[in-house]
């Protein structure tokens, strides 16, 4: 990111921080348009989001540069700043709960994190859109796994998604579902499945082709019915021919990148990543708590895992351009998968505030469900996207009513 970079530039100098910010920023955009591609990144018909940080830069020097000489911090606070942010840039993200990898497949690894005792196992299916899978453990004031086991859950699992490669780069739902089904049968063939965001529509699949080996299912902030509500991720699949996500997997070599589709992330809200959680950054850097949580959040958000290209292209066509599985005509292992095949109790959680998949989406598979009415919930977080399974209000007004739900559904198996 040229930010990052502009700011590591005046890491040895004690001199002219603004004029070193600037002359690097320049030097970076100088060095972008002389390779020919400045005609991509403004056009008069479509606003690149994966382009976006280089225009962001462009258009926004002043406002970075006059926000870093107004903060009035010392230059002491400034390689506080930088150390902050290689830390992010550099150390990974990590479980912080105790478990073991019982399980090591293409795609995944099983992790347990269970207390012991008998019963069902909870299986917690993290979102596959680009990030690693340590969101549901966030922090261990944060975290959804946590949160089960300190409410009664005490058999839990969690997927672990791995990063697509030479070899997996040509897998595609398919492949995801059977080796989820590798999973289920490992942990005693039926359990209670929970899902966020991408890997929402997913574990419905699942549902959908194996009803019997589902007890109950959650569904927190997935796009289910893609045609609904109004989001960047729709208005981006729409928008751009199927050539221009075509592209971007060939620029990975067959792979769609983590950082490329980090970058479409961002385009969403750019004045938040590209200026103004670097000038609270640096409002706050003697402030231990929030340096804490920027650090934690921003070693999740800025590691990215890639996707395998056939997989992505599979998802931005069948699943977003054409819905296929929303109206029954998506076909996995062999089967049309239709929601009406889905017999369990079914949770439906939805962000008050979530620009990805807004309620709409989540909430209209109960009129394509084959689950009883009487058996279907839906619940509203005060949150977003991300918060519905790390922030503290959803962990402790919405899961644990979601844990009492699991465990009344599942008391002849506890």
């Amino acid at each position: 990111m040229i930010l990052w970079k502009g700011w590591r530039l005046i890491s040895g100098n004690e001199g002219n921080v603004s004029g070193y910010l600037k002359d690097s920023l320049m030097e970076e955009n100088e060095r972008f348009k002389n390779r020919g591609d400045v005609s991509m990144v403004k056009s008069s018909e479509i606003r690149n989001p994966f382009l976006l940080p280089y225009e962001f830069n462009i258009e926004n020097m002043e406002k970075i540069i006059g926000a870093v000489n107004e903060s009035g911090k010392a230059f002491s606070d400034y390689l506080e700043f930088l150390e902050v942010l290689e830390r992010t840039q550099t150390e990974m993200p990590a479980w912080v709960t105790e478990n073991r990898v019982i399980l090591d497949l293409n795609t995944l690894k099983l992790r347990d994190f269970s207390k012991g005792g008998d019963g069902i196992y909870t299986l917690l299916v993290p979102p596959y859109s680009g990030h690693t899978s340590t969101i549901v453990d966030f922090a261990p004031e944060q975290s959804l796994v946590i949160t089960l086991l300190e409410n009664g859950i005490n058999k839990v699992c969690s997927i672990d998604w791995k990063s697509a490669t030479e070899y997996t780069k040509y897998y595609d739902i398919d492949n995801y579902l059977s080796e989820l089904d590798i999973c289920i049968d490992e942990l005693g063939g039926r359990v209670n499945l929970a899902g966020m965001s991408q890997s929402g529509w997913l574990i419905a699949m699942y549902a959908a082709r194996f009803p019997n080996k589902v007890n109950t299912l959650t569904i927190a902030g997935a796009p289910i019915d893609t045609d609904a509500g109004e989001t960047k991720i729709k208005d981006y699949a729409n928008k751009y021919p199927m050539e221009f996500f075509d592209g971007l997997v060939a620029a990975g070599g067959g792979i769609m990148r983590g950082d490329f589709v980090l970058a479409g992330y961002k385009s969403i809200y750019p004045n938040v990543q590209y200026l103004n959680k670097y000038v609270s950054l640096y409002e706050n850097i003697n402030k231990p708590p929030c340096i804490r949580m920027f650090e934690i959040f921003e070693r999740w958000y800025e590691h990215t895992i890639d996707l395998p290209g056939k997989w992505y292209l599979q998802v931005v066509k069948e699943i977003f351009r054409e819905n296929r599985f929303f109206k029954g005509e998506f076909v996995g292992l062999g089967k049309k998968l239709s929601l009406g095949n889905i017999k369990c109790p079914v949770y439906l959680l939805a962000g008050e505030r979530d620009v990805l998949a807004p309620k709409e989406q989540v909430f209209n598979a109960e009129e394509r469900l084959g689950t009883s009415k009487s058996e279907i919930v839906k619940d509203i977080a005060n949150g977003g996207h991300i918060g519905l399974v790390m922030a503290k209000v959803p962990l402790m007004e919405n899961w644990p009513k979601i844990i009492e739900w699991i465990k009344a559904h599942s008391a002849s198996r506890l």
